[in-house]
Parts: C-alpha cells; structure tokens; sequence
C-alpha cells in the first residue's frame, strides 16, 4: 500500500492445479518450502506452453509421477488470492487426477511437505490456499 492509501497494481499469475484423488478418496495438498500454506499441485504455465501440458509438466516435478491424460478432468477456470505472493491473484485451469491404485507420490522440486485430507472435512491444523479451499467445493466436497 502506497504513502496515500492506494493499493498497487495485482499481478495475475496463470497456473495450473490439480485436485489430487487418491483410490480411498483422500485428496493431497502439499506445501512449498518457505510457504505456510498447503495447496494442490501446480504452477505457472510456461509462455507459449498449453494448461494440460503445464499440469503434466508440473506433477512430473513436484511428485516425480507421470500422468495420462485418461485420469485427467477439466473442472474449469478459477481466479483466487495468491497463497504466497502478495498483490497477486491466480487464474487457474484447474483438473481433477485420479491416481492409479498404488501410485506412489513423494515430494521434489521447490516442495517440502504433503497431506493426504479428507476432502469432506478438511479442517486442519495448517492453512489452506484460498483457491484450493475453492477447488475441493468445484470437485463436490
């Protein structure tokens, strides 16, 4: 906020997110390392770069799985906070994945931790992302 009062200019970030479904229903959220708030896998597409390749792109990072494009389903375009970066907003193509029965997921890249919640109760002790508290409503939770 500027010496009068005035906001300044929002960035908007163009990502791509996941909602996560494990067989037993359980969705996962992870944390990236020096954030506080968990989320859905994903990150900002890539210039010149499609959402669905960005969203396979960024899950081969971030949880070292390749996903088909079968266990994949739009849920649509959604516009949040940003998590973690102030006077920023997100617009994201957001996905359903559903992981294979024994699909193993373990975090890499700029992650530090995960969680596996029940979608229907996700009160937790660690913070939700604004836009993944959006994204477990739009996946009818």
């Amino acid at each position: 906020m500027s010496a009068d009062g005035a906001i300044g200019p929002i960035t908007t970030l163009r990502i791509v997110a996941a909602v996560v479904e494990r067989s037993d229903g359980r969705h996962l959220l992870v944390r990236k390392r020096g954030t506080h708030a968990f989320m859905q896998v994903g990150g900002k597409i890539e210039p010149g770069e499609e959402p669905l390749a960005a969203l396979v792109r960024e899950f081969e990072e971030e949880v070292g799985v390749r996903i088909e494009t079968a266990d994949i389903e739009s849920l649509g375009r959604f516009g949040a906070p940003a998590a973690n970066e102030p006077d920023h907003v997100v617009d994201a193509y957001a996905y359903r994945v559903r992981l294979r029965p024994g699909t193993e997921i373990a975090v890499q890249a700029e992650l530090e931790e995960l969680v596996w919640i029940d979608p229907a109760d996700p009160v937790a002790s660690y913070p939700i992302a604004p836009l993944s508290r959006d994204l477990l409503t739009a996946a009818g939770h």
